[in-house]
């Protein structure tokens, strides 16, 4: 089983940036189609952004497109979210995600398709 550690996040003001990482373990990683989620005060997750296995396709919550980027290092075992011109609705706890092949688009923005998941790490954009 996957083993998903999340690193990077901290406290900006808003326009800020900051890059995510999560590292993996115990797994060939490139058969991981990888995941971006985010828990705001509160017990809903939201899906932020996700990759296939290659990295030639990402898929992005509108809330965020234009502004983030997702993006995987398939020789690291790393995936990251480089986040910019943030802004205090993106504050929450970031929850890096591990899933099989996804074969269907829509799937990819559903949680229930990522298996593994990774403890967290707080994002928190001040105003």
């Amino acid at each position: 089983q996957a083993q998903l550690v999340e690193s990077g996040g901290g406290l900006v003001q808003a326009g800020g940036s900051l890059r995510l990482s999560c590292s993996t373990s115990g797994t060939t990683f490139s058969t991981y189609s990888m995941g971006w989620f985010r828990q705001a005060p509160g017990p809903e997750r939201k899906f932020v952004a996700a990759i296939n296995l290659s990295g030639r396709r990402t898929f992005y919550a509108d809330s965020v497109k234009g502004r983030f980027t997702i993006s995987r290092d398939n020789l690291k075992d790393t995936v990251y979210l480089e986040m910019n011109n943030l802004k205090p609705d993106d504050t929450g706890l970031y929850y890096c995600a591990a899933g099989g092949a996804i074969s269907s688009d829509e799937n990819y923005y559903k949680e229930d398709y990522f298996r593994n998941w990774g403890q967290g790490t707080q994002v928190t954009v001040s105003s």
